[in-house]
């Protein structure tokens, strides 16, 4: 028998919604750019071949999925099915959030599923952490205690330590670059790209979105210890000339 018209959706709706428009050369393309060869930090991820922009369509039309749901999503083994439960996560996050519908104890509920699947390793990529880490944890921990960002900074997991980062830009956004300069000194030695990358992204973005000279002055202090990475991504917006004294350190 049919399920009734007004029963919720599943994790199973919502993948079902993804096969539906997959590409079979789209999900050969996303397994090479998401590095999921051996030994790459990818390494052996599911894509059904699904683009974000369709991802994200199809994620709106799910907007009510139950928490319970979201986790089943989350421990999928499609990439395009965990992007799309944090997107839908992001989305219920925001609502209850708002000060017409706020509930803390909703959002705490979230954060709490969300935690359990990143140190589970199921936000295992880039775009996973990129797309979550800001909108969950990020407003979430605005007005409260952050040592949770340096307990994940210090873990073994790559993804980890790019959640705590890709956290800060929530941070920054409100005009606050301190916890990323914290965050930044533990990391300064962490030469895993994806930790070089995102250390440099987000201290230009605090130069671009709240002062240049707050960036120039972690660099005085710091960048003869930085990765060329870090260094070079961080430099990007500076005055060509400044930009070659900080890379030439």
């Amino acid at each position: 028998m049919p399920r009734s018209s007004a029963a919720p959706p599943t994790a199973a709706d919502v993948h079902a919604a993804l096969a539906e428009v997959a590409d079979p050369a789209d999900a050969i393309h996303l397994q090479r750019f998401f590095k999921t060869g051996p030994g790459e930090y990818g390494e052996g991820d599911v894509f059904l071949g699904v683009r974000v922009p369709v991802t994200r369509s199809i994620a709106k039309r799910f907007a009510a999925l139950p928490l319970d749901e979201i986790d089943t999503l989350l421990n999928s083994a499609v990439h395009e099915d965990r992007l799309a439960a944090l997107i839908i996560l992001n989305a219920e996050f925001a609502e209850a959030a708002k000060p017409r519908t706020l509930d803390i104890n909703a959002q705490a509920a979230m954060v709490e599923l969300y935690l359990a699947a990143v140190r589970r390793g199921r936000v295992n990529n880039w775009d996973l952490v990129d797309v979550s880490a800001e909108n969950i944890i990020g407003p979430w921990l605005l007005d409260r205690p952050r040592d949770l960002l340096f307990e994940l900074a210090g873990a073994d997991s790559l993804w980890e330590r790019r959640v705590a980062l890709l956290t800060t830009f929530a941070f920054i956004k409100a005009g606050d670059a301190s916890t990323t300069f914290e965050l930044g000194e533990r990391l300064l030695d962490d030469r895993r790209d994806l930790i070089q990358k995102a250390l440099g992204w987000m201290l230009r973005e605090i130069g671009k979105r709240i002062d240049e000279r707050l960036l120039t002055g972690f660099l005085d202090k710091h960048a003869t210890q930085m990765g060329r990475t870090a260094l070079s991504y961080a430099t990007e917006r500076l005055d060509p000339a400044l930009r070659v004294h900080y890379r030439e350190l």
